[in-house]
């Protein structure tokens, strides 16, 4: 029989709901701002971690990213904007995580979502929350976000209301 590892981030004193939403937003587009509205009434702060993704050529530099997600957020005492490397779930230690929130597109997202919540939950105890993304966002990717941008396209819709496309590299 498999024992469930007590997860060491849980701060019993404060009582806080702490979840971390990981990724590389690059850029943060409107799916991922979805995301974090939707997710925010469960918790008590929300750390948004910007990770870097070796299998990806960054489009925006961290700071960038760092920069536009607090802008975007910074009326929201909540939600938090940090940036690491290495591993999530020691962030998510770091941060005092509970719950680490991921979003969901398409099947093969969910896929690997699950063997990831499985093996995260494995190391430390810490569970994965997935929302899926609405219908109308469901198309959205930071990849198709970059293409477009690339060919000259209005991105835009694509982009959190009020997001400075003047960050967008050039």
């Amino acid at each position: 029989m498999k024992t469930m590892k007590t997860s060491p981030c849980i701060d019993q004193q404060q009582g806080q709901r702490v979840a971390l939403f990981p990724g590389s937003f690059d850029p943060f587009t409107c799916g991922h701002e979805s995301i974090v509205k939707r997710a925010l009434p469960l918790f008590d702060k929300f750390v948004i971690a910007i990770g870097v993704n070796a299998d990806k050529r960054s489009f925006m530099t961290m700071e960038q990213r760092k920069s536009w997600i607090e802008s975007i957020f910074k009326d929201d005492p909540r939600v938090q904007v940090i940036t690491y490397t290495g591993m999530t779930v020691d962030v998510a230690r770091q941060v005092g995580a509970q719950y680490i929130v991921r979003g969901v597109r398409l099947i093969q997202d969910f896929e690997n979502e699950k063997h990831l919540a499985e093996v995260n939950r494995d190391l430390t105890g810490i569970e994965t929350i997935l929302l899926y993304t609405l219908p109308e966002y469901s198309h959205i990717s930071s990849s198709i976000v970059r293409e477009l941008f690339r060919y000259g396209q209005d991105v835009s819709p694509y982009l959190p209301e009020g997001a400075d496309t003047a960050q967008l590299p050039h």
